[in-house]
C-alpha cells in the first residue's frame, strides 16, 4: 500500500498512553526525553499529535488551558516537535493551525526558540518579552535571606492557589494542584502568617528545575531559590523573565550560567494578564 502523504495523516488527541512516543520524539530532535514533564503536561493539558504509519509520532504539542472549566481565558502552547525525518515539510505549521482553530478566540501564549519564532510570527504571534534560561550549581554567599521560608503543607494549597491566580491573572488550579506530587520540593515564603511567595523544584534529567517562582519582590525570590538550593545536590535550572535584572545578576553570581534565551509570545492579546513584577519564572516554558 502507498504511504499516505503527511497532509492526509489525521491529527488526534494524545493521552498518557502516548508518553513514551512523546519522549521518543523529544529524543529524536536532540532534546532530553523529559518523561516526567511530558506526564504532567499530558495529564493537566491537551496533547495533539500525528501518528507516523511507520511507528511513533510525526509531530506533537500540548496546550494547557487556564481559567473557568470549559471556558478558558488563556492557553499555553508547548512542546511543539516534529520528527527530524519529517522536518521542513509544513507539518509544524499544520499542527499549529489546528491548535489555533481548536482554541477559537481563546488568547494564547508560548515561549519560542530562535528556530521556531519565524513560524509563530507568520501565524500571528507577537513577541511580548523574553526569558533567560540559567543552569548550574548554586553556590551560597552574601547576606543571609531576611525572608522566612518553609516547606509547604497541604493546608497551604488554597493560599498558594489564590496567590498564583492573583499574580498569573487566571486560575491555574489543574496545573498547580499537581505540584505536591510532581515536585521534589514545594516551599513558601510568609510574613505575619501571610503567604508572600512560593516556588517548587522538580526533577528533570540530572537537574532540579526551579519553577514556578512567584514572589512579592526580588529579596523574596532570592530567599526561595536559596532555600531550594540548600536542599538538593543537583544543579539548578530555571527560566527567568529578563525584566528581573537584579535576580538574574544575583543568580549568575552564585553559579548559574546563561544557557539560552526564549521569546515570550502572545496571540489574541497584547500582553499576558496578571502582575509580571511578582512572576519571576514559569513552572516550565511549555506551560507558561
Amino acid at each position: 500500500m502507498p504511504t499516505p502523504s503527511l497532509a492526509a495523516l489525521p491529527i488526534r488527541r494524545l493521552t498518557l498512553r502516548d508518553l513514551n512516543a512523546c519522549a521518543d520524539l523529544s529524543e529524536d530532535r536532540g532534546w532530553p526525553r523529559e518523561e516526567h514533564k511530558w506526564g504532567l503536561l499530558l495529564s493537566a493539558g491537551r496533547g495533539f499529535g500525528i501518528d507516523d504509519p511507520e511507528g511513533g509520532l510525526v509531530a506533537a504539542c500540548v496546550v494547557t488551558e487556564y481559567g473557568a472549566w470549559g471556558r478558558p481565558d488563556l492557553g499555553a502552547i508547548g512542546m511543539v516537535l516534529v520528527a527530524e525525518r519529517h522536518a521542513r515539510r509544513g507539518v509544524g505549521r499544520r499542527l499549529m493551525q489546528h491548535v489555533l482553530s481548536t482554541m477559537g478566540t481563546t488568547p494564547l501564549t508560548l515561549h519560542a526558540t530562535p528556530y521556531g519564532r519565524p513560524l509563530y510570527e507568520e501565524l500571528g504571534f507577537k513577541v511580548t518579552g523574553r526569558a533567560e534560561m540559567l543552569r548550574g550549581r548554586f553556590t551560597p554567599g552574601g547576606p543571609e535571606p531576611t525572608v522566612a521560608t518553609r516547606a509547604a503543607t497541604a493546608e497551604d494549597l488554597p493560599a498558594i492557589l489564590r496567590l498564583d491566580e492573583e499574580v498569573f491573572g487566571t486560575d491555574r488550579t489543574p496545573l498547580i494542584a499537581r505540584l505536591p506530587a510532581f515536585a521534589d520540593q514545594l516551599r513558601v515564603a510568609e510574613e505575619d502568617g501571610r503567604l508572600v511567595g512560593y516556588t517548587a523544584a522538580w526533577p528533570n534529567m540530572d537537574t532540579h528545575v526551579v519553577g514556578p517562582l512567584i514572589a512579592r519582590d526580588t529579596e523574596t525570590a532570592k530567599a526561595l531559590i536559596a532555600s531550594l538550593a540548600a536542599r538538593t545536590e543537583r544543579p539548578l535550572r530555571t527560566d527567568i523573565d529578563v525584566r528581573h535584572e537584579e535576580l538574574l545578576a544575583w543568580a549568575k553570581e552564585r553559579g548559574l550560567a546563561s544557557v539560552a534565551f526564549n521569546a515570550a509570545m502572545t496571540y489574541g492579546i497584547a500582553e499576558l494578564p496578571g502582575d509580571w513584577t511578582r512572576r519571576f519564572a514559569p513552572l516550565t516554558v511549555a506551560a507558561g
